[in-house]
């Protein structure tokens, strides 16, 4: 028995295990995917790895899966943070997405000086993290978190965590990272207008941080993101 679709729930997975559906769920599997009593899932919760389940009770208001065995352990994405300014709608949209697809184990979106939104809807961004997990086969769902104040999450920053800063000033060969020490990292993208000229002058001058250029030509928010994400995971990632 092999499972096409993959879903995330909530509920603790093992051996034998009973897991219920949500109304949403048991719509999508037994009246979009069209599945019956019988049919395999695979499923994850972000701790237990990933099961193959059989459904065990179908309708139109919920259901109820089975675990039957362990295909894949949990995999732990580098320990990798993804700051980024919130941008439009669709975009902001899919640089949760591909964040959580390219191994960012946090998403946190941030308050420049020069960040055209003021307010996230941060359900439906964890929302589309979960939808990536699923699709990308990751047994891990990064967090996203509330939107925050650049200012205040750097005063905030932990010591040994470091800061990969995106420079658009920096315009020129992509940065190198090849000689940099390993352990947690955050990258930080910045909003459309770019970083404002205090907040460079902060990020330069913070102990934590590490300048680089992403290339020759000035990227949109969202391309920047996945362009980071790429060199960091490259150099210091779990790509190696």
């Amino acid at each position: 028995m092999r499972a096409k679709i993959r879903l995330y729930v909530e509920h603790p997975l093992g051996p034998g295990q009973s897991v219920p559906l949500s109304r949403e769920q048991a719509h999508y599997l037994f009246g979009v995917m069209r599945l019956a009593v019988g049919g395999a899932v695979a499923l994850f919760n972000g701790r237990d790895g990933e099961w193959l389940a059989e459904i065990a009770e179908a309708g139109k208001r919920g259901g109820r899966l089975a675990c039957v065995q362990q295909t894949a352990p949990l995999q732990m994405p580098p320990d990798l943070w993804l700051l980024f300014a919130p941008i439009k709608k669709a975009r902001t949209d899919f640089i949760v997405e591909k964040a959580a697809e390219m191994g960012a184990a946090r998403i946190v979106p941030v308050q420049t000086e020069f960040t055209n939104s003021d307010r996230i809807r941060q359900d439906r961004l964890q929302a589309h993290a979960i939808e990536a997990a699923e699709q990308c086969g990751g047994t891990y769902v990064p967090e996203v978190a509330a939107l925050t104040r650049l200012n205040r999450l750097l005063e905030q920053w932990p010591e040994e965590r470091r800061l990969m800063f995106c420079d658009e000033a920096l315009a020129g060969p992509a940065g190198d990272l090849a000689a940099a020490p390993g352990g947690p990292w955050a990258i930080l993208i910045g909003p459309e207008g770019g970083f404002s000229e205090v907040e460079r002058a902060r990020l330069r001058g913070f102990a934590n941080a590490h300048a680089v250029s992403l290339g020759p030509r000035i990227l949109r928010a969202d391309t920047a993101a996945v362009a980071a994400l790429t060199l960091w995971q490259q150099a210091l990632g779990d790509w190696r």
